[in-house]
């Protein structure tokens, strides 16, 4: 092997040790350790022992509990289904309760059990779970919804290498509306999977379909941009977006309330964590609990996608583009890896 073949195959064997090492910060710095970071209880009642219970706690929690009290069990169900709350703990000498909604995040939902089994296990009594949200039939965790994100991710990003160097000599307008076109498509799958194939989603399926395509608008529309200048490190750059940050902070296996500060940062404006939690609230929670914003969020995303189109279609216009040999196309394009 001579020198220059082996830098070359050196130079494309960075882009995977980039990945590797990439995705062993993201997943293990965001899931190694879960632990309470502001989780948000409250204890019921207005009785003295209930404010030292509550007192107790948090001076015992610390900084992971953020605990409150609420007059009665009706105003501790309202704050769960508006998605205020984790746990509500219902005190009761013989049969406490205690209250969670495992829509929201069933893993931070164990959290509010763990953190209130050891008042019932002082008591020598059994603790009732109630949950007060209802799942799809098909979706007994309520983690559906992350695995359909996962699918339309990589469906997306993975699709903008073959637009990005296969069609390099279209036209930018061309590419984006063929990027906008796969984006219906990789949605409709997606959708007609998680819907009548495994019930993960059994209701509001054009309501999930719209915001699915809004979706993975955005993550083509940005990689169809960014590849006009950053060429075949377009899949690191989009493995890292939408990936590697975007799985790891969209709540779909830990919530923010079980994450450290700087993912748990991300959690309230990445398109991921917008997905994910606008659809929670769209099914599980009427439509309320802040699926506002969560679904001006992706159409924020959207407009960057747009945004990147135009800015990458004028540089072109600029700087004609040169004919794309096909060995390199081909090139380009295997190193779309899915993870």
């Amino acid at each position: 092997m001579t020198r220059t073949q082996f830098r070359h195959v050196a130079g494309h064997l960075l882009t995977p040790l980039l990945m590797c090492l990439g995705m062993a910060l993201a997943y293990l710095g965001a899931f190694h350790q879960p632990e309470p970071n502001n989780l948000a209880l409250a204890v019921v009642g207005d009785s003295p022992q209930t404010m030292v219970l509550a007192q107790t706690m948090k001076d015992n929690g610390g900084a992971g509990l953020d605990m409150v009290t609420l007059p009665d069990r009706d105003a501790a169900i309202d704050a769960l289904r508006n998605r205020e709350l984790v746990g509500a703990y219902v005190p009761d000498a013989t049969k406490p309760e205690l209250l969670v909604a495992t829509a929201s995040s069933d893993t931070s939902a164990m959290a509010a059990e763990v953190a209130f089994r050891s008042v019932s296990d002082h008591q020598g009594v059994p603790l009732v779970i109630t949950d007060v949200t209802t799942k799809a039939g098909g979706d007994p965790t309520g983690q559906g919804i992350f695995f359909l994100l996962v699918a339309l991710s990589v469906g997306a990003y993975g699709s903008v290498a073959v637009i990005g160097a296969a069609g390099a000599l279209l036209r930018m307008r061309a590419r984006a509306a063929i990027g906008v076109v796969t984006a219906l498509i990789v949605s409709l799958i997606g959708v007609v999977v998680a819907g009548p194939v495994f019930g993960v989603i059994d209701t509001d399926l054009a309501s999930v379909f719209a915001i699915a395509w809004v979706y993975t608008s955005g993550i083509i529309l940005i990689g169809i941009g960014l590849h006009t200048f950053l060429k075949r490190w377009t899949t690191l750059a989009l493995i890292t977006l939408f990936v590697m940050l975007n799985f790891t902070t969209s709540g779909g296996v830990y919530g923010p309330e079980l994450q450290n500060g700087f993912f748990g940062a991300l959690h309230s404006f990445w398109n991921g964590a917008d997905f994910v939690e606008g659809l929670r609230s769209l099914l599980y929670f009427d439509g309320g609990a802040g699926f506002g914003s969560r679904l001006f969020g992706l159409f924020a995303w959207l407009v960057v996608g747009v945004a990147l189109v135009v800015v990458a279609g004028r540089y072109e216009a600029r700087h004609a583009p040169q004919p794309v040999a096909p060995a390199a196309v081909e090139e380009e394009i295997g190193e779309s890896v899915a993870v």
